[in-house]
């Protein structure tokens, strides 16, 4: 089995709770090193399909927390070199213990693509929290956006690794496949 508390900090888990729709502006209450209460909005939720009610939502500083890496690449949808900071994929996944399967990744406005497991690897994709140092807001292809360090490997310039590349990330299902 997994356990989310190998990787991120005690104070950034959030209760497990049950998946939300899309149109739900949700936010969780969380108390900084100070003490003092503050509300911050969900970002990403995952949820693992065949784990009935297995769903954990993360919020800005939760991704923030699970460690971050950056790369420099450019996009077709960019111009110039951008640098991306966010969450490697691989890191996100690694605490599920799933080796097979497929991520069915949706955005805000629906669209929704699967990616296969296999994608999650080291120096892979990040879900990116930032971009050129800033955090993305919804119409700048933000919060969240998955993308590929499409420079740095001749692989990641095809149209299935641009189709996979969502923007306005806003969950994760998690459908495994069992050996």
């Amino acid at each position: 089995m997994f356990n989310w508390g190998k990787s991120l900090p005690i104070a950034a888990l959030v209760a497990f709770v049950a998946f939300g729709g899309p149109s739900q502006a949700e936010t969780v209450s969380q108390q900084d090193a100070a003490g003092v209460q503050s509300s911050e909005e969900i970002l990403l939720t995952i949820e693992v399909v065949a784990e009935a009610g297995l769903t954990q939502k993360f919020t800005l500083s939760q991704l923030r927390a699970m460690g971050a890496e950056s790369f420099e690449t450019e996009t077709i949808w960019t111009t110039g070199v951008q640098r991306f900071t966010g969450v490697p994929l691989v890191d996100l996944i690694a605490p599920l213990e799933v080796k097979q399967g497929v991520l069915q990744a949706r955005a805000v406005n629906d669209y929704m693509i699967e990616i296969p497991l296999s994608d999650a690897v080291e120096g892979g994709p990040i879900i990116a929290y930032e971009r050129n140092g800033k955090t993305m807001p919804l119409r700048s292809k933000g919060p969240l956006w998955l993308v590929y360090p499409y420079d740095s490997n001749p692989a990641y310039k095809t149209e299935a690794i641009y189709s996979r590349s969502i923007w306005q990330l806003e969950s994760l299902s998690i459908a495994t496949v069992t050996e």
